[in-house]
C-alpha cells in the first residue's frame, strides 16, 4: 500500500513537471475540456435554478387544492379545441353547491380576475384583481404583513376593501403606511385593509404574482366590474386534511357531473386540475432541456478528450528516452501506466476548474440579470468526476503504449 501511494505521488510530480514545461500546449489542450464541463455545469446550474422557482411559483397552488375550471391544464388541447369551447362557462354559484355536497371539501372559494391600473395622488401600477371570498385565504395560505384579510361580513356587505401585494404596497405607499387609505383600481375606489408579505417574483413575473395582486371581496368585484357569465370562474377546493386526492377529486367529479346534469357515459363538460398538470408538463420541457445539453456536452468532452489523447500521445513520443531508462533501471509496467494515466487526469481536472470558473462568472451574471441560477456542491462534484472519468478513458491508450514500450528500443530512439 506504501509503495502505490509512494508510484501515485511520484507520478503526480512528474506530471505536473510535464505540463508546467508545455504551458501553453497544455492549456489548448484542455480547450474541449473547459467547454463541456462549462457547458455541463451551467446548464445544471440554470436547470436548478429553473427548478427552485418553478418549485416556488407552483407551491402557491398548493398541493392538496383542487381547481375546478372550464379546461384543462397543461395538455394540448389544440385539437379538442372546438369541442373544449363549446362547454358551459363554471358559474359562480357552484361554488356553494360543491360546499354544501362535497364531504371531503375542508374549504372552497370561487375566483375570478382581471388586471387593471391601480392608482394613488399619482402614482400608478399594473395589477391583478382577484375577487374571491374569505376562503381565499385559507386555500391559498395568504400572510399579511400588515392588517387583515375581509371577512364573511366584507363579502356579504359588498364592502369596497382589498388586500394588495408587497409589490403595489411599496409602488404606491412609499413612506407612508397603506393601511386605512383608500386607492381607485381604474376608477372604483378601495380601502385598502391588508397587506400580504413578499413572495418575491418566482418564475412568473408580471401583474399575475402575488406581490403584483389586489384582492377583493367576490361580491364586490361583481359590483364594480361584474363577473362574466359568459367565461365564468375558477373554484378552488382545498382537500380535507387525511383525504387522498384521487378519492377527492371522484367525489368532486360526481357533484359537478350531477349538478352540470351530465348524462351517464358523456365525457365531462368541466375539468378537475391540480398542480401534478403542471408539473408533468414542465417534466417534458426540462426532458428536452437536458437532453440537448447533454449531447452538446458530450459532443464537446469528447472533441476535448480525443485533444487530450492526441497529446498524450505526443507527449509519450517525446519521452520515449526517458521511458527507456526508467524501465532500464527497474520501473515498472504499472508505475509508467500510472504516471501518463495521472498526467491525462491532471490536464482534465485543470480544464474541469477553469470550466467550472467559467460556470461560477456565468450564474453570477444570469442572477445580476434577475434570474435564479445556483451552483450547488453536488454539481461541482459530478463535473469532477467527469474530468476523472474523461483523463481515465482518452488517457489510457497513451498510457498503455508507454507502460508496454520496449526498453531497448526505447533507448535506441532519437
Amino acid at each position: 500500500m506504501r509503495r502505490v501511494l509512494f508510484e501515485i505521488i511520484e507520478g503526480v510530480r512528474i506530471a505536473v513537471q510535464a505540463i508546467w514545461a508545455n504551458k501553453m500546449r497544455s492549456t489548448l489542450t484542455t480547450l474541449g475540456v473547459i467547454i463541456g464541463i462549462a457547458s455541463v455545469t451551467l446548464m445544471a446550474t440554470v436547470i436548478n435554478g429553473l427548478n427552485q422557482e418553478f418549485e416556488k411559483s407552483l407551491s402557491q397552488l398548493g398541493a392538496d387544492v383542487l381547481y375546478v375550471d372550464q379546461f384543462p391544464w397543461g395538455q394540448n388541447t389544440d385539437r379538442e379545441w372546438w369541442r373544449l369551447r363549446n362547454r358551459p362557462a363554471i358559474q359562480p354559484a357552484l361554488a356553494q353547491t360543491i360546499r354544501d355536497r362535497a364531504r371531503f371539501a375542508a374549504a372552497v372559494a370561487p375566483t375570478t380576475d382581471t388586471d387593471r391600473t391601480v392608482e394613488y395622488q399619482g402614482r400608478d401600477i399594473e395589477a391583478e384583481i382577484t375577487g374571491s371570498t374569505p376562503q381565499y385565504g385559507r386555500i391559498r395560505d395568504v400572510e399579511l404583513a400588515q392588517g387583515r384579510f375581509f371577512t364573511q361580513s366584507d363579502e356579504q356587505g359588498a364592502r369596497n376593501v382589498c388586500v394588495i401585494g408587497a409589490d403595489i404596497a411599496n409602488e404606491l405607499f412609499p413612506v407612508a403606511t397603506p393601511l386605512g387609505k383608500t386607492i381607485t383600481l381604474n376608477g372604483p375606489p378601495c380601502r385598502v385593509i391588508g397587506v400580504q408579505t413578499p413572495q418575491g417574483e418566482g418564475l412568473f413575473s408580471g401583474p399575475g404574482t402575488p406581490d403584483e395582486r389586489s384582492i377583493i371581496p367576490f361580491s364586490t368585484y361583481d359590483k364594480l366590474f361584474g363577473v362574466s357569465r359568459q367565461w365564468g370562474v375558477n373554484i378552488m377546493v382545498k382537500v380535507r386534511e387525511g383525504t387522498s386526492m384521487a378519492r377527492a377529486e371522484d367525489e368532486l367529479t360526481g357533484i359537478l357531473r350531477t349538478a352540470r346534469g351530465v348524462p351517464p357515459g358523456e365525457r365531462n363538460n368541466f375539468a378537475i386540475n391540480d398542480q401534478q398538470q403542471i408539473r408533468a408538463s414542465f417534466a417534458g420541457t426540462k426532458v428536452a432541456i437536458y437532453g440537448v445539453g447533454l449531447f452538446l456536452t458530450g459532443l464537446a468532452l469528447v472533441v476535448g478528450g480525443i485533444g487530450v489523447m492526441n497529446i498524450m500521445f505526443v507527449s509519450v513520443r517525446e519521452r520515449t528516452k526517458e521511458i527507456g531508462i526508467r524501465k532500464a533501471v527497474g520501473a515498472k509496467e504499472r508505475t509508467i501506466l500510472l504516471q501518463f494515466l495521472v498526467e491525462a487526469i491532471i490536464v482534465c481536472l485543470i480544464g474541469g476548474l477553469i470550466g467550472l470558473g467559467l460556470s461560477a462568472l456565468g450564474a453570477m451574471g444570469i442572477s445580476a440579470l434577475g434570474f435564479s441560477a445556483s451552483l450547488p456542491l453536488q454539481t461541482v462534484l459530478i463535473a469532477f468526476v467527469i474530468c476523472v472519468g474523461v483523463g481515465i478513458l482518452f488517457g489510457i491508450a497513451p498510457a498503455w503504449q508507454a507502460a508496454t514500450a520496449d526498453p531497448i528500443e526505447a533507448l535506441r530512439y532519437e
